[in-house]
């Protein structure tokens, strides 16, 4: 009997048991966050200022997910150039990803998705900003699993809009994935470095 789960419900352990799917510690597996990052112009910096305390100000009330989209991801993701070719952007997309012997179905909705034809490069799982990011974590690895080709690395990026998480993922030869630090808005540079690390990303992206 084929059991389906909701990729809102679904656990780390759920991914683990069912998908072979394992945390690596191993600092060489993610170093793209950590790379020579492009520099910010002051352009750049001022808008961010200008989001950051956009953030700051209307967080004094409870966030949820379509505002953090508007005031936080939205800007970001212009800034970071996911706007312009060759990327695109959609939202509320269905996946579904189902066991090698497909006894289990997970299915769900992308909260918002850059993408490059054939290559899914960020995944964007917004939570209202009370919530952990660890409540989004299964749900957003379960999205980019569906996604991601066997012999390509997928990166996404989880926030509640006030703190922010990369994620890559490998599939081959066993599903792995790792985590960046965790960022944070009321850190004083850490929007800086988000910026910079989508940057990078799309820059490896568009020249593979």
């Amino acid at each position: 009997m084929v059991q389906t789960l909701s990729a809102q419900k679904v656990t780390l352990f759920d991914l683990s048991q069912t998908f072979g799917l394992e945390r690596t510690i191993d600092a060489k597996f993610f170093p793209e966050w950590q790379e020579t990052l492009p520099e910010l112009s002051d352009f750049e910096k001022q808008m961010l200022d200008e989001v950051k305390g956009d953030y700051l100000h209307l967080s004094k009330y409870p966030l949820l997910e379509p505002i953090v989209k508007m005031v936080v991801l939205a800007p970001l993701l212009k800034l970071a150039g996911f706007y312009r070719a060759p990327f695109y952007v959609t939202a509320e997309k269905e996946v579904t990803l189902t066991s090698e012997d497909e006894d289990t179905v997970i299915q769900g909705k992308v909260d918002l998705l850059v993408f490059h034809p054939d290559f899914w490069i960020t995944l964007i799982e917004a939570k209202r900003a009370a919530y952990s990011l660890e409540a989004a974590m299964p749900q957003a690895l379960a999205y980019m699993l569906s996604a991601s080709v066997a012999e390509t690395p997928s990166f996404g990026l989880v926030t509640n809009g006030g703190e922010f998480r990369f994620i890559k993922l490998v599939r081959s030869p066993t599903p792995q994935y790792a985590l960046s630090d965790l960022f944070s808005l009321d850190s004083r540079d850490d929007i800086d470095t988000i910026l910079e690390i989508l940057k990078h990303l799309g820059q490896l992206v568009s020249q593979s």
